[in-house]
């Protein structure tokens, strides 16, 4: 039996939003509820910021300005990082259907309340058992 040790570290959020009003506004709002954030543009800086940084949660837009989407890159980052929760938002999609999403992800309708966003985030990890430190997971 595997125990998830949590320790009450900042949760550690990657923003991914092309529009920078709202992503600043976000980033702000998430922050000031313990969040560390990090922002990112687009899905290839996301990518790029997956693989040199740790991150408890993917927060994606999904439509997204440089050809590849919310839905692919979430399954890229799902690639890098399987246990990865994601959290898909969008003002031009109702919502998406079971098989485009990644396995466990939750779909957020815009314009959304940050704190709400915040709320969830947390519930998504409570929910997930997902360990903030998996170093200190033990067997």
């Amino acid at each position: 039996m595997q125990t998830a040790l949590r320790v009450n570290l900042p949760i550690r959020i990657l923003l991914v939003e092309d529009e920078l009003l709202i992503a600043e506004w976000v980033a702000e709002a998430l922050s000031e509820q313990g969040f560390v954030v990090h922002a990112a543009g687009s899905a290839g800086e996301a990518l790029r910021y997956l693989a040199a940084a740790p991150v408890d949660i993917l927060f994606t837009d999904i439509n997204l300005g440089d050809g590849m989407d919310g839905t692919v890159l979430a399954r890229r980052a799902r690639a890098m990082l399987p246990e990865l929760p994601v959290i898909y938002a969008s003002a031009r999609v109702e919502g998406l259907e079971p098989q485009q999403r990644v396995p466990g992800a939750i779909f957020v309708r815009k314009p959304y309340e940050p704190e709400a966003v915040g709320r969830l985030m947390m519930s998504l990890l409570d929910a997930a058992n997902t360990p903030l430190v998996p170093e200190l997971a033990s067997a």
